[in-house]
C-alpha cells in the first residue's frame, strides 16, 4: 500500500508540474512542451527528486525501525497490526451504501425458506438504489406537472427553437463575413476601395478578353445593357464565380479569386455600363432591366422597322 501512495505521489507532482507549465507560459495552440523542450528535461529532474524523497522517507522509516529497542518495536507493531484491522473511512462508506449484513451475522436475517439447502437471505435493498428509485418518483411527479399539466415546450418544440436561433445566428455572421459571400447574398459594391480593388483584379485577369476599357474583344462588351447570363450583381458574381456558358472559354475564377474579390472585380464591371469604350463590340445578349429597379420614366423610339430601344430614367429612393 505504501508503494502505491508512493506512486501517487510521485504521479501527483508530475501532473502538477505539468499544469503549471502550462498555465504560466503563453503558448498559443500549442503546448509548453512543444514550444519549450527544456520542460522536458525539468519534468524529469522533479521525478527523478520525487523519486529519491520517497526512497529517502522509505528507508529513513526501516532506521528508526530498526534503531528501536524490542519491547518499543513490539508496542509498534501491535499498533500497527490494530490499525490494519480498523475498518478504513472507504469500507465503511461502502457498507453504508449497500446496507449488507457481514457473512459472519447472516444468520439473524436468514428465512425460514429451504429449497434443496439453499436458503435465503433478508438482504435490505442497497440505499444508493433505494435513494435513487425515490428521486424516479420525484421526477417523473416534475416532468408529468412540467409537460401534461402546465403545457411546457416538447423536444420537437425546443429543436426547432434551436434550430432557427443556430440559422439566425449564421445568417448574422455571414452579413459580417465577407469571405462567405456567395451569389444570393452578394451585394453591389460602392466604395472607392472596392472598386479600385476590382479595377486592378479585372485589368489583370479580364481585360485580355473584354478590353482594359471593358469594351469587349474575344468577350462580350461589358458597357452596354445586353447581358447574356444577365446583367445585376448576382448575375455578374455567378457569370465570374463559376465560369460563362459552356465552351466559350471563360472559366470559373472560383478557384483563383475569393469571393470579396469576386464581389469587388463584379462591382467594378458594372461600374462600366454606360461608358463609351473606344471601338465597343456590337451589344450580344438580351436587354437586361432589373426587376428591382424604380421604374419612373419609360421611352419606346423605334429607330427603324426591325428594332426597338427603351430608355429608362431609375430614380433611387
Amino acid at each position: 500500500m505504501k508503494k502505491v501512495f508512493s506512486a501517487l505521489r510521485i504521479l501527483g507532482l508530475t501532473i502538477l508540474a505539468v499544469v503549471i507549465a502550462e498555465v504560466t507560459l503563453e503558448t498559443g495552440d500549442k503546448t509548453s512542451f512543444e514550444v519549450y523542450p527544456v520542460l522536458w528535461l525539468i519534468l524529469a529532474v522533479v521525478v527523478i527528486i520525487a523519486f529519491a524523497i520517497e526512497v529517502s522517507i522509505a528507508a529513513l522509516e526501516r532506521t528508526l525501525y530498526n534503531s528501536l529497542k524490542p519491547e518499543a518495536r513490539e508496542k509498534y507493531d501491535a499498533a500497527m497490526a490494530s490499525k490494519k484491522a480498523e475498518k478504513s473511512w472507504w469500507r465503511r462508506t461502502y457498507e453504508k451504501l449497500v446496507d449488507k449484513k457481514p457473512i459472519e451475522k447472516e444468520d439473524e436475517i436468514i428465512l425460514d425458506h429451504n429449497y434443496d439447502g439453499i436458503k435465503e437471505l433478508d438482504n435490505n435493498l442497497p440505499p444508493w438504489w433505494l435513494y435513487g428509485f425515490y428521486a424516479s418518483i420525484i421526477f417523473a411527479g416534475i416532468y408529468l406537472a412540467r409537460y401534461h399539466i402546465f403545457d411546457g415546450t416538447t423536444q420537437r418544440e425546443e429543436y426547432l427553437i434551436e434550430v432557427a436561433e443556430a440559422k439566425a445566428a449564421v445568417e448574422e455572421y455571414k452579413k459580417n463575413a465577407k469571405g462567405l459571400i456567395d451569389a444570393n447574398t452578394v451585394e453591389l459594391l460602392t466604395g472607392e476601395e472596392d472598386i479600385n480593388a476590382g479595377k486592378a483584379i479585372f485589368e489583370g485577369n479580364c481585360a485580355a478578353c473584354h478590353k482594359i476599357d471593358g469594351g469587349g474583344g474575344i468577350g462580350p462588351n461589358l458597357t452596354d445593357s445586353y447581358w447574356i447570363l444577365g446583367g445585376g450583381i448576382k448575375n455578374v458574381f455567378n457569370s465570374i464565380s463559376e465560369g460563362g456558358r459552356a465552351g466559350k472559354g471563360m472559366v470559373a475564377w472560383k478557384t483563383d479569386l475569393k469571393p470579396d474579390e469576386i464581389a469587388q472585380v463584379a462591382s467594378y464591371v458594372l461600374s462600366l455600363h454606360g461608358t463609351t469604350p473606344a471601338d465597343a463590340k456590337e451589344p450580344e445578349g438580351e436587354l437586361w432591366v432589373d426587376p428591382d429597379a424604380r421604374v419612373e420614366e419609360v421611352e419606346v423610339t423605334r429607330p427603324d422597322s426591325t428594332s426597338v430601344e427603351i430608355e429608362m430614367d431609375n430614380e433611387e429612393e
